[in-house]
């Protein structure tokens, strides 16, 4: 495990450091390497809303497909050609962005534990996506597709499966029927209609899967590349002739890249590699196979069935059941663990859970085991009675290292959206001279919601909401990358000072 967090801390520092670049450039909210997955869903409907305005137009057989794919690059590319750059551009757009939000996701250990479901089922999205892609190559019907789909149909006659070989429909100019080629257009017709439903299933154990990306990122994208589309038009090479072998290829790495290597290593150790690391995509939540805290448990004595647990969760794990003992509620919580990620955001949530009540009292309708709201509140006294500024900060354990700020005391929660706002009040009331919660980046919650709970219960837009009688001016938050040590440490200080002419003003 240790190899592992040595090799994944330097890639976090740098996914960090990209996301600290953008969030300046775009904003939060807009910030493409925090919306890889919504925008791989966008780039498939514009490769497919383009694709089927180039199908009207394309000629389905082998004497015809290269002249109407040629007539709308040139004689309309003021429509076919910009429709058929964009189709193939946002295809490469999809790899693109796939590839990066799998390796991000790798990075920041968001694949084990309950989140193996999305892993493992995006591992046949990666197959279809390449299949849809590769044979919209083979329609073009120029050389390249010919290199494609020759590699391609030898690839597949390695196996041995088919009675006699595929690639003997590409031995010599005139082998290859229209009948052959209309079931290749109908398998990139066919490919796609998989790929999406397997995409569909790699959502479907995510609660409010945002599969749209904020309608300003989406809006610069497709002008992005539109404009990509004029400059650097996409074209065709020569008309295909199988009695040639074609050697000046421009190849398209994102889809093309093992093609080479096929040819080099050829297939059967091409065969391994794809098996293989499929395989071993498929097994890495288990490898190893995380260790997970107990999952949070009800007391029912202490539940009304309020449904604000159930609405919170980011993970869809708490669902609302029929009473089980008696008492005069409808519902009751009940935690599925299989999808539970340990955040405590429903401990937030509850509205019993208060820290104004005795030690022996201090028993919520849900609770963390590890980290049970008694010890919550053992762990904020301490860090009262200690801090030498007056200050306490609440972090969370995937954000800023608050515990580096040595003027003040810390303490640190799963998400820092498990902190009932109810426990500010506590805070300052028990002489604290301020708090600070300081967790993840806007938009960057490594439990979706957090960041965008937490702020609204203390804002006053959620509930359970920050009393109106806690003094804002000695709340202070900070929604910051962990790399931002200096940020850190000038807003406690700002935070110091701002408080300290509070209290000359008082005096």
């Amino acid at each position: 495990m240790s190899i592992l967090k040595t090799i994944r801390t330097p890639l976090q520092n740098m996914f960090l450091r990209v996301e600290k670049g953008f969030d300046k450039a775009f904003g939060p909210e807009w910030n493409p390497m925090r919306q890889l997955g919504t925008l791989a869903f966008y780039m498939f409907f514009v490769a497919a809303i383009t694709g089927i305005i180039l199908y009207i137009f394309f000629e389905t057989s082998v004497e015809h497909a290269y002249e109407s794919v040629e007539q709308l690059t040139h004689d309309q590319w003021w429509f076919g050609g910009v429709m058929r750059s964009l189709h193939r551009y946002s295809s490469d757009a999809m790899v693109l962005t796939m590839g990066l939000h799998l390796f991000r996701e790798w990075s920041f250990d968001r694949y084990r534990g309950v989140r193996w479901y999305a892993w493992f089922t995006g591992v046949p999205v990666i197959w279809l996506l390449y299949v849809s892609g590769l044979s919209g190559y083979w329609l073009v019907w120029d050389e390249l597709a010919q290199y494609v789909a020759v590699g391609s149909m030898e690839w597949f006659d390695f196996l041995g499966i088919f009675g006699e070989p595929i690639a003997n429909n590409f031995l010599a100019e005139g082998s290859l029927t229209d009948r052959f080629f209309t079931l290749l257009v109908f398998t990139h017709i066919f490919a796609p209609l998989f790929l999406l439903f397997m995409m569909w299933i790699h959502v479907l154990r995510v609660t409010q899967a945002k599969m749209n990306p904020p309608r300003g990122l989406a809006i610069g994208s497709l002008i992005a590349l539109t404009v990509l589309s004029l400059v650097y038009p996409a074209i065709s090479h020569k008309e295909a002739n199988l009695d040639v072998i074609p050697t000046d290829l421009a190849l398209d790495w994102y889809y093309m890249a093992f093609y080479p290597l096929y040819d080099y290593f050829g297939a059967g150790a091409m065969w391994g590699f794809a098996i293989g690391g499929s395989v071993l995509l498929s097994i890495l939540p288990w490898i190893p196979r995380m260790k997970e805290e107990p999952a949070p448990v009800v007391t029912l004595d202490k539940c009304n069935g309020c449904r604000r647990c159930y609405d919170d969760c980011p993970y869809g794990a708490i669902t609302m059941m029929p009473r089980s003992d008696g008492a005069p509620y409808e519902q009751e919580a009940v935690v599925d663990p299989s999808l539970c990620t340990r955040c405590g955001i429903c401990v937030g949530s509850c509205p019993t859970s208060s820290p104004f009540r005795s030690a022996e009292e201090l028993v919520t309708g849900i609770d963390l085991v590890h980290i049970s709201l008694k010890d919550m509140r053992l762990q904020i006294d301490e860090a009262i009675k200690t801090s030498k500024n007056g200050i306490v900060l609440i972090g969370c354990d995937h954000g800023q290292n608050v515990e580096a700020v040595e003027e003040s005391s810390a303490v640190r929660l799963p998400c820092v959206s498990q902190l009932p706002p109810s426990f500010v009040d506590y805070m300052i009331s028990n002489g604290a001279r301020g708090v600070m919660v300081a967790g993840c980046p806007e938009c960057g919650c490594r439990f979706r919601y957090g960041v965008e709970w937490m702020q609204d219960r203390l804002e006053g837009r959620r509930d359970p909401y920050l009393r109106k009688r806690v003094p804002r001016d000695r709340l202070k938050t900070l929604w910051a990358s962990p790399l931002d040590v200096e940020l850190l440490q000038e807003t406690v200080q700002t935070f110091d000072a701002d408080l300290n002419n509070i209290e000359k003003e008082d005096s």
